[in-house]
């Protein structure tokens, strides 16, 4: 009934304990999740994970925020989007949080990795998986440049305004809410999500981080992803099951190599 549309499995958090997630998902009605790549160096472990279980998916890429990693050429992120279960780019963006005392001039190798994956995303006419923070302006600004149209994906973890919002809808991307959706301060994300129309939303955990409440400050799952369906059906005035629904359609219809696994 319910898809997990951005998780980390393969982090040291559930390496012992995969069976038990799989377990609770079940229990859960979370009948699939897209583990998604922050490196190269551990892509081999994402696509395991994709192989290993028929409701799992990868994507490739490398994480905005990752320093000293192997840097993805073109043909590096091409090869691995080949290779089978794999239906995505990403997650990829820019991230200008924590400058650590550089300017925003200074990531222009964050700006660079960031065109590198919208090209590969051009070539192989999958989704990007789009990160994005304190740095929604060049984002946008990046991908009207680059993708030229050619592109779609999901802004993932939403946090931004519904301006964002708005422009990344134009360009034809969906919007994923994460556990953020259920914090008691997050009444603006609330508006920004009832704004959004049903058919563009997708729902996520980004496990391990952003466990929803009633569970925040906990390892997160992807058992705890109908908690952010519930959420997002009560801004709505739907039932979790209709949310459900709706964004299993979107997953599939944006992830289109899911249907054809």
């Amino acid at each position: 009934m319910f898809v997990d549309s951005h998780c980390h499995l393969n982090f040291p958090q559930y390496t012992e304990q995969l069976d038990q997630v799989r377990a609770e998902m079940a229990a859960a009605g979370v009948d699939r999740a897209l583990c998604i790549s922050t490196t190269l160096e551990e892509f081999p472990q994402v696509h395991d994970l994709a192989m290993r279980f028929d409701n799992f998916w990868a994507t490739v890429g490398v994480h905005p925020d990752n320093e000293d990693v192997l840097e993805p050429s073109l043909d590096d992120l091409l090869t691995r989007a080949a290779l089978p279960r794999v239906v995505g780019i990403g997650e990829t963006g820019l991230d200008y949080y924590r400058l650590e005392g550089r300017s925003v001039a200074d990531m222009a190798w964050q700006r660079e990795r960031f065109r590198v994956h919208i090209e590969a995303a051009r070539q192989t006419r999958l989704p990007l998986v789009i990160h994005t923070r304190q740095a929604s302006d060049d984002t946008i600004a990046i991908l009207r440049e680059a993708g030229q149209g050619e592109v779609t994906g999901v802004f993932h973890c939403f946090t931004e305004t519904e301006a964002v919002a708005r422009a990344a809808l134009d360009m034809g991307f969906m919007i994923s809410f994460s556990g953020i959706l259920t914090f008691k301060n997050a009444a603006d994300l609330r508006d920004v999500a009832r704004f959004v129309p049903l058919d563009r939303c997708l729902i996520e955990t980004d496990s391990p981080y952003l466990a929803p409440a009633p569970y925040r400050g906990k390892t997160n799952t992807p058992a705890y992803v109908p908690y952010v369906a519930k959420q997002l059906a009560d801004v709505k005035g739907l039932s979790p099951e209709a949310v459900g629904e709706a964004t299993s359609a979107n997953f599939e219809e944006l992830f289109s190599r899911v249907r054809a696994a």
